[in-house]
């Protein structure tokens, strides 16, 4: 039984432009074959059991993946029997050698898909704010490969023709051979006052763009030390990026931003700020570690089967998990809080339940305990008990509270916020020398770790330390206790909010 293989374009490098078929294609791979400039985004989306496979080619270096490799292994993936999807930046067929490899499996009698992708040729320069054709400016555009080499004597381009038959030319791979790129359009009638962009990293928050003429954007891009992967727009539609350019204007665009959350809970927030342009960079400072002592989570889970809790109330998604861990342990599910009513502290920590079917009966408008037990004043009943699984050492307000209204309240410690035992010395470096512009915190514990991670407060305090934003007073309480300004707190503490609070910070929003 023979597999099939899907040429799949990647796209430009924000993985938000991969086509719905494509994104399929990798969903359901069994094995992935990828190139270099493939968004590492992507791959998550590939099954937990998908082979993955690099074959990425580095400009320049030596060594590398041969093409004749890369179909070799396409084909023998294909005979095991496996769907293997080749995973090609851009579009297969745009300089993408997508036609050799659909050459080699034809001869193979291997049977194949192409699956179209959105070419850098139009898209990086629409990221850069640069139409390539435009009504009274451009009416025609070419894509040339910037990647000749000059050295090999002849050229399969016709720069006579080509310089000035078309209104708009692309270059892609063109930055090491843009002098010759220049030189021969100029001695072939382009006018060197002709406008020309060179975009570095296009459709991505480290994107760059160098915008000049034929007679200086070789001196331009050389002097922005501008290297691959860029292609070069030369053109009249390159005068209309002041008037178009939309993406590097955006409030977040370019700036490192910390996330100090869990790894797995890392992802959403750096989904929300790559969406505003910023570089999300990940060093988890807390790791969560379930409770080794059983014995309290054992009688919980037994009360709560017998129907002694009147509410059970959750105040973190991480406990929502590891308490239906728990349950599901003992053979049970939802069903096991027939007999009780359900509060959450805030959106997230209710849309976990929701996605156990459970709708919490209480949710405050305020995402803290003291809003927490202002929302349950008139709903919970004097000596009714309160199963409440939690952190360990988690503020002592709410259960204070719940005890001020009457209520018995049965607190389950079920994990802790531990300091990760793997950690990034690059992230530390970068933090500590003031390459990270935003330090983000969404619980207490996310900025005791962090410090203690660091040695101390220094890297965070000091001349070049980053602006300091926090989910919520809480959050930011502890955040000045150790020491730090706070420049940020988000108005609705939610991730969502965090990430409006630094749009609108750096936008010059005032509340």
């Amino acid at each position: 039984m023979r597999g099939k293989v899907y040429l799949v374009g990647a796209g430009p490098g924000d993985p938000g432009l991969i086509t719905v078929s494509g994104l399929e294609r990798i969903r359901s791979a069994d094995v992935i074959v990828y190139d270099r400039l493939v968004s590492p985004r992507l791959l998550e989306y590939a099954p937990t059991d998908a082979e993955l496979i690099y074959v990425g080619k580095v400009p320049g270096a030596e060594g590398g993946h041969d093409q004749e490799a890369i179909n070799q292994t396409l084909i023998d993936n294909a005979r095991e029997g496996r769907n293997v999807v080749r995973l090609k930046g851009g579009d297969p067929f745009v300089f993408g050698r997508g036609g050799e490899e659909a050459e080699a499996l034809r001869s193979a009698g291997i049977e194949f898909e192409v699956v179209p992708g959105v070419t850098s040729a139009v898209a990086v320069p629409a990221y850069a704010g640069i139409p390539v054709t435009h009504r009274g400016v451009a009416s025609s555009f070419a894509v040339i490969t910037g990647h000749e080499d000059p050295a090999k004597g002849e050229t399969a381009i016709g720069w006579s023709h080509l310089a000035t038959a078309v209104d708009t030319l692309v270059f892609l791979m063109g930055v090491k051979n843009l002098p010759d790129i220049v030189s021969q359009l100029t001695s072939s009638g382009r006018p060197p006052e002709t406008p020309v962009a060179v975009v570095q990293q296009g459709t991505t928050p480290e994107q760059r763009t160098v915008t000049g003429t034929l007679a200086d954007i070789v001196e331009l891009v050389d002097q922005a030390g501008i290297s691959p992967p860029a292609i070069a727009v030369v053109g009249e539609v390159v005068g209309l990026r002041d008037t178009v350019a939309w993406f590097e204007n955006r409030p977040l665009f370019g700036k490192r931003v910390l996330i100090t959350r869990t790894r797995r809970q890392a992802s959403s927030l750096a989904r929300l700020l790559a969406e505003e342009g910023a570089i999300a960079v990940e060093l988890p400072s807390i790791e969560i570690e379930p409770i080794e002592d059983r014995e309290a989570i054992e009688n919980a889970i037994e009360r709560l089967r017998t129907g002694e809790y009147a509410w059970c109330g959750f105040t973190s998604a991480n406990a929502v998990e590891l308490f239906f861990d728990h349950l599901a342990e003992h053979g049970l599910d939802s069903r096991a809080f027939v007999g009780a009513r359900l509060f959450a502290i805030g959106p997230a920590t209710a849309e976990a339940l929701e996605s156990r079917s459970l709708r919490p009966d209480v949710v405050p408008s305020e995402y803290v305990a003291e809003s927490v037990v202002e929302s349950l004043t008139t709903e919970v009943k004097r000596g009714e008990c309160v199963l409440l699984p939690r952190a360990e050492s988690a503020r002592v307000e709410l259960v204070k509270g719940l005890e001020d209204l009457g209520a018995t309240v049965d607190e389950v410690p079920t994990y802790r916020a531990a300091v990760p035992t793997d950690i990034s010395p690059e992230v530390l470096a970068d933090l500590r020398d003031g390459r990270i512009d935003v330090a983000t915190f969404t619980a207490s514990s996310t900025v005791r770790n962090l410090v203690a991670m660091l040695g101390d407060a220094r890297a965070l305090t000091g001349p070049k330390r980053p602006l300091i934003a926090c989910i919520g007073p809480i959050t930011s309480e502890t955040a000045r206790e150790l020491g730090l300004t706070v420049d940020v707190m988000a108005s609705e503490y939610t991730i969502e909010g965090l990430v409006a609070a630094l749009r609108d910070h750096f936008a010059g929003v005032t509340a």
